[in-house]
């Protein structure tokens, strides 16, 4: 383990290095969830139904969603490794005494933690504090919270272990930009990200809590703005570890297909 840790520290220090384009996101997805609210203040103003959630619980998800951008897998891949299996600099991954699937599991994390937290700690704090009434962020009660830090991280092991199976993909693939570029849209829409998901229609809302997406960005927004109410965080969590166990068997059968077949310089 002290090897992967090694990893995971020297990569998470690397990406730490980027506050400039840190800065830079922070300020874009600022204008996005100000304009992603202001959508949703129109359609709440002019909709003739009740709404599953209100508009300040609307809110909270909006910057939620903002805040934690970073962690969605759909959002990038480790450009170093898609370098790599271009290259066939990957058949020096392969004489490391590592599993290769958890090398790039830990670079994964760092890939999603490092960032995140770069953007997420100002997000908090403008949505909290610097937005009125109702455009706000607004904290949940402690055991709200609780549930959100657990499926939090959750989360986090999804989101790696799709990563990692899209990363996989790079075996079968000349750029891989064809993976990176259709299942973001996928991901963005099922996971909540493009419409929250309380607003889907009723009839889609059985697919909705069962598909893998759901527990990436939808159900741990949902359990912090108290839509779901903390007790049911053990269902959102089961679900999380489930399909990560499903996505990290699937990564590592395609990898080992894909290493199978690798031709590096003829060999």
């Amino acid at each position: 383990m002290k090897a992967y840790w090694a990893l995971f520290r020297a990569r998470f220090r690397t990406l730490l290095q980027y506050r400039a384009a840190a800065a830079a996101g922070f300020a874009t997805q600022v204008v996005f969830g100000l304009v992603n609210l202001c959508i949703l203040r129109a359609f709440y103003r002019y909709a003739g139904a009740s709404q599953p959630m209100t508009l300040s619980q609307a809110a909270s998800y909006i910057w939620l969603g903002q805040a934690l951008l970073g962690m969605q897998p759909g959002w990038s891949m480790d450009s170093e490794t898609a370098n790599a299996v271009r290259s066939g600099a990957v058949a020096y991954d392969l004489t490391r005494p590592l599993d290769m699937y958890a090398h790039w599991y830990v670079r994964a994390l760092a890939l999603r933690i490092a960032p995140t937290l770069l953007k997420s700690v100002p997000m908090f704090l403008f949505a909290s504090l610097l937005l009125p009434e109702g455009y706000a962020l607004v904290w949940p009660p402690l055991p709200s919270l609780l549930a959100w830090m657990a499926a939090l991280a959750g989360a986090l092991a999804l989101s790696c272990s799709i990563t990692l199976l899209m990363q996989a993909t790079l075996f079968w693939t000349v750029a891989g930009d064809g993976v990176a570029r259709i299942l973001p849209s996928i991901i963005f829409l099922l996971s909540g990200m493009v419409i929250p998901l309380p607003l889907f229609p009723d009839w889609a809302q059985p697919f909705l809590r069962i598909q893998p997406f759901y527990g990436l960005s939808g159900a741990v927004s949902m359990l912090f703005c108290q839509i779901l109410p903390a007790r049911e965080a053990g269902q959102v969590i089961a679900l999380q570890w489930g399909w990560t166990a499903a996505f990290v068997l699937g990564g590592r059968w395609l990898m080992g297909r894909g290493l199978r077949r690798l031709n590096v310089a003829g060999g």
